[in-house]
């Protein structure tokens, strides 16, 4: 396929996931086609439980909902042939493409999942303009997702159009519920890296000038997801308070004490209640709260000691107020320690390509977190070599935001560097 065709498909796939948008775990319409194009590419394919470890899947969707979504799935032009696979909502894919030539295992990670945001209306926004705004309520590809799956079935294409030019073995990891860094950690249980020795993840965007690179992102930050919730006793406010037991009361006690917890010397680390749910009338005392919280960690070190605090700040104040308490990890990731021999060859590839003005070996400037750590990690402690990588777009709002858009012409230079890449590291044992 030209480069013009190409670019012409991604274009084409980026906007119809940007349209048909799923939220974690959720992904049955994606994945279905994702799984449709890489079978006619000629990839072995392993789907859904098979490359999905469940007791390791963290937040995940309930089964009402997941399956009031595959209804919504079915009726918005899913790939039935693929959607019993992900009917549960066990919507990751590992694609494997096996060369003539013998080499070593790469594997390029992308994902899938959309957020739970409204996407703009606005008459200059530019899904809305071209007739691809989201069509499900409330969800929204507000950080890029849709481009890195149609990033991963190009770089697909090209890799099955050029098998001959290549070593190896070579595996594309679509993965499930990024947002909220939820869904690697059941992958990487289920044994998917085990067998590689480079592994590439990827992102669009996050602050990087338009046709810049940076080969190996560091500084992603060690996290915890955490649903916290406190059981009590209702009673009537004014004639028995005092045979009520107040979770709203100990589930500030606990948000406020958590946002006092005292820092690490050895790194940075964060602490965020994000909402507190509670109550249910103002002449009722509270049996139930909820806390929905985050820590963060410059090292999982660092995090897991966050962690801890919170986790005792909880168990007092459930029991300052003799009641029940519980926390719940609802995603997790850990903090970013980048390979730079294999960053250093995605960096060259990235520098002879015409549209790319200028490449960065490493960089430490993010801040957020990001749970393709746990393959890096899993591929880091057996041997490998892993690192993240990004590429710069001009954004019409930052990420997660109802406005969010990419500029389209990044999407084939993307494809085409880690291509290149691909070719490279595949004559390293040559």
């Amino acid at each position: 396929m030209k480069p013009e065709e190409l670019s012409e498909q991604l274009i084409g796939w980026r906007r119809d996931f940007h349209q048909y948008p799923e939220q974690g775990f959720l992904e049955i319409r994606t994945a279905s086609k994702v799984a449709g194009v890489l079978e006619k590419l000629g990839y072995e394919l392993a789907l859904g439980k098979e490359v999905m470890a469940e007791e390791s899947c963290m937040g995940k969707p309930g089964e009402e909902e997941t399956k009031q979504h595959l209804e919504w799935a079915l009726e918005n032009g899913t790939d039935t042939r693929y959607v019993e696979y992900f009917s549960e909502g066990y919507t990751g894919i590992v694609a494997t493409l096996r060369t003539a030539q013998p080499g070593p295992t790469i594997a390029y990670r992308v994902d899938m999942d959309a957020l739970p945001i409204h996407e703009s209306e606005a008459a200059d926004h530019v899904p809305n303009q071209a007739g691809f705004r989201s069509a499900a309520a409330g969800t929204m590809h507000a950080c890029g997702h849709d481009s890195h799956t149609a990033i991963g079935l190009g770089l697909a294409l090209r890799l099955a159009e050029n098998k001959d030019q290549l070593s190896g073995t070579i595996k594309l990891i679509f993965q499930p519920a990024e947002e909220g860094t939820r869904g690697a950690k059941s992958m990487a249980e289920a044994g998917v890296v085990d067998n590689v020795d480079y592994f590439i993840a990827s992102h669009i965007g996050t602050g990087v000038p338009h046709q810049h690179f940076v080969a190996a992102s560091n500084g992603f930050l060690a996290t915890s997801k955490l649903n916290i919730t406190f059981k009590g006793v209702a009673a009537h406010a004014g004639a028995k308070p005092q045979e009520g037991k107040n979770a709203l009361l100990a589930a500030a006690s606990a948000a406020l004490n958590m946002h006092a917890i005292t820092r690490h010397s050895d790194g940075s680390s964060r602490v965020n209640v994000g909402e507190l749910h509670a109550g249910s009338g103002r002449n009722i005392i509270p049996d139930h709260a909820m806390l929905i919280a985050e820590t963060r960690g410059e090292t999982s070190e660092i995090n897991q000691y966050v962690k801890e605090q919170v986790q005792s700040i909880v168990d007092g104040a459930a029991k300052m107020y003799q009641l029940d308490a519980k926390v719940e990890v609802a995603g997790e990731a850990l903090n970013c320690d980048c390979s730079l021999g294999v960053a250093e060859i995605l960096k060259q590839c990235a520098e002879s390509h015409p549209k790319i003005d200028g490449a960065l070996l490493e960089s430490s400037d993010s801040s957020g977190s990001e749970d393709a750590t746990y393959f890096m990690d899993r591929v880091q402690r057996r041997g490998g070599q892993a690192t993240y990588c990004i590429f710069g777009t001009e954004l019409a709002a930052g990420h997660h935001n109802e406005k969010f858009d990419i500029h389209e012409d990044t999407l084939l230079p993307a494809v085409e560097i880690l291509f290149q890449s691909a070719k490279k590291i595949g004559r390293i044992s040559e």
